[in-house]
C-alpha cells in the first residue's frame, strides 16, 4: 500500500475517533498515534505527516464540507450517513475542493477503495455518487469561470492535459443515490 493510501486511511480512521469521542482534538491525536504504535508497526513519519496535514485540513473546512455533504446527499441528514462513510465524503470533498495538485479521479478511486475497506456493502456506491456529484458540480463551474482558449477567442475545447471525457460529459456522471 502507497504512502497517500495509507495516510488517508489513518485520517479516516482519525476522523471517525472524532466523531465518537467529543474531547480535545490534540489529545485524541496524541493518544491515536500511541495507541498505532502498540497495536502494530508504527507508522512511518511521512505517511504521519501525510495524514495528519489532511485530519487537520478537514478539521478547518469541516463545517463547509458538511454543508457540501448535506446538499449533495439529497434525503439524508448528516447524521444519517453513516460515520465512516461521512468521514470518507469529508475526506474526498476537501481533496477535490483544498488540494488541486491532486487529480480529482485519483481522490475519487482512493475514497472508493476506502470506502470498500472499511464502510458497508454499500458504501462504496453512496460514496461513489456522493463525490461525482460533487466533481461534475466543480467542473460546470470550472467551465464556466474559465475558457481554455486565448482571450478573445471563445472555446469549449479543454486543455490538452485535461481528461477529455469527463470534462465533455459533467451532466451523464452519476447522480446521489436516493433512499429506496
Amino acid at each position: 500500500m502507497g504512502r497517500r493510501r495509507e495516510g488517508r486511511e489513518i485520517a479516516v480512521q482519525f476522523l471517525y475517533q472524532i466523531d465518537l469521542q467529543k474531547e480535545d482534538i490534540e489529545q485524541q491525536l496524541v493518544n491515536f498515534w500511541k495507541s498505532r504504535s502498540t497495536d502494530g508497526p508504527m507508522t512511518p513519519a511521512h505517511t504521519r505527516d501525510f495524514a495528519e496535514k489532511i485530519v487537520r485540513g478537514i478539521l478547518q473546512h469541516r463545517a463547509a464540507l458538511d454543508v457540501k455533504i448535506a446538499s449533495l446527499a439529497k434525503n439524508y441528514s448528516l447524521p444519517r450517513i453513516a460515520t465512516v462513510d461521512r468521514n470518507v465524503l469529508r475526506l474526498g470533498l476537501y481533496e477535490l475542493l483544498y488540494q488541486p495538485e491532486v487529480p480529482p479521479v485519483v481522490v475519487i478511486d482512493e475514497c472508493l477503495e476506502i470506502a470498500k475497506k472499511f464502510g458497508s456493502e454499500e458504501s462504496s456506491r453512496f460514496v461513489n455518487g456522493i463525490l461525482d456529484k460533487a466533481y461534475g458540480e466543480l467542473l460546470r463551474i470550472n467551465a464556466s469561470e474559465s475558457s481554455w482558449a486565448p482571450a478573445g477567442e471563445p472555446s469549449q475545447q479543454p486543455p490538452a492535459s485535461a481528461p477529455q471525457e469527463v470534462l465533455t460529459r459533467p451532466d451523464s456522471l452519476p447522480q446521489a443515490i436516493e433512499p429506496g
